[in-house]
């Protein structure tokens, strides 16, 4: 049964590469437009175990998901008034969580792997973010690039507390020091936020491969210029960091909004509820 079919509102494309240094690529990302679902990560452990962990975390995510939406949409409201699409990734995060978790713990080789995430979830004219470690998520709105997620790093954390400024930070030795990642821990400190959505909009999900290569104007500008022509651009992009040196795994994934989404009508979804709530002030 199919709940939601978003292949012509939204457009995706995506391109990861081992970089100029890295023998393996640790990076995953499944795309699935029909679903409006967006997953990168980004692996990290001993010989094999980054990649085991990374792609473990976008295989459960995504098939989680998708049958989590075979028989409910995303959109859909819950008795506690919590909209569907975030409390389905709250649960199927967590239990991706576990399983990687499980998995380092139960095989010697697979002790201390890791991965960052970064989940996006399109539905009802919203989106829906999950994201640990690293990884980022960004929207090109017009000619105004933003960072939606933060990053949860030791680098983060030095210019949130003023011990360097964001320039100092660029020749930071402390680059890949991730302060949260999924399947370290028997539970994992996952961030979610949700943001409107507007046709014209370009969102950029990327491992730290392409935003350490690259500085946030040039990014902004490939988005601006090569956008008409998304598997050009995710492609392009990549090219980009390796060509600053590549020194780590680089992936992306771009969605750009073709059109509006709203929920189907007489469905009561988040948008729905939004707009009851606009009539009561």
């Amino acid at each position: 049964m199919v709940l939601i079919d978003l292949s012509a509102a939204i457009e995706m494309a995506f391109c990861s590469d081992p970089g100029q240094v890295r023998p393996l690529n640790e990076d995953s990302v499944l795309v699935n437009q029909k679903l409006g679902l967006a997953v990168l990560a980004d692996g990290m452990g001993g010989y094999n175990a980054g990649e085991v962990a990374s792609g473990m975390a976008t295989t459960v995510v995504g098939s989680e998901l998708a049958h989590q939406f075979d028989t409910r949409a995303p959109g859909d409201l819950l008795e506690s008034g919590q909209v569907w699409a975030r409390q389905a990734l709250i649960d199927v995060v967590a239990r991706t969580n576990a399983a990687i978790y499980q998995a380092a713990q139960s095989q010697s080789q697979y002790t201390g792997m890791g991965t960052t995430l970064v989940a996006a979830q399109f539905y009802d004219d919203h989106l829906a973010v999950a994201h640990i470690g690293d990884s980022r998520l960004y929207r090109l709105r017009g000619e105004e690039l933003k960072q939606l997620t933060r990053d949860h790093s030791l680098l983060q954390e030095q210019i949130d507390n003023g011990m360097l400024t964001s320039e100092q930070a660029r020749f930071s030795l402390n680059k890949n020091l991730v302060t949260r990642a999924l399947g370290v821990e028997p539970t994992a400190d996952v961030e979610l936020n949700e943001y409107d959505v507007l046709p014209g909009d370009v969102y950029l999900l990327c491992s730290d491969g392409l935003n350490d290569m690259m500085e946030d104007e040039e990014i902004a500008l490939t988005l601006s210029t090569l956008s008409v022509n998304l598997p050009l651009c995710a492609m392009q992009l990549v090219q980009q960091a390796n060509d600053n040196g590549g020194r780590d795994n680089v992936s992306v994934i771009l969605v750009k909004i073709k059109e509006a989404f709203p929920a189907p009508h007489g469905s009561h979804g988040a948008g729905w509820w939004r707009r009851v709530q606009s009539w009561f002030g």
